[in-house]
């Protein structure tokens, strides 16, 4: 299922991680070439990626939301 993201922390390891309407945690990490998100390194990209969707793997097992931050 897609949600969109409402906003970003970053995790123990320094890794940003996006916070999705829905209430599930996803790491949104750039590394190239397996992973390829620029946007995610600069505070611009972050905020213009607000509400983009993503796809959701939890909310498709029925997972409970995560801790909040």
């Amino acid at each position: 299922m897609k949600q969109a993201i409402t906003g970003y922390h970053r995790d123990e390891e320094d890794d940003w991680v996006a916070e999705l309407q829905c209430g599930h945690f996803q790491h949104v990490r750039h590394r190239p070439p397996f992973i390829n998100r620029p946007w995610v390194t600069t505070a611009a990209g972050r905020q213009a990626m607000l509400g983009h969707l993503l796809l959701c793997k939890k909310c498709d097992r029925g997972e409970p939301k995560d801790a909040p931050v």
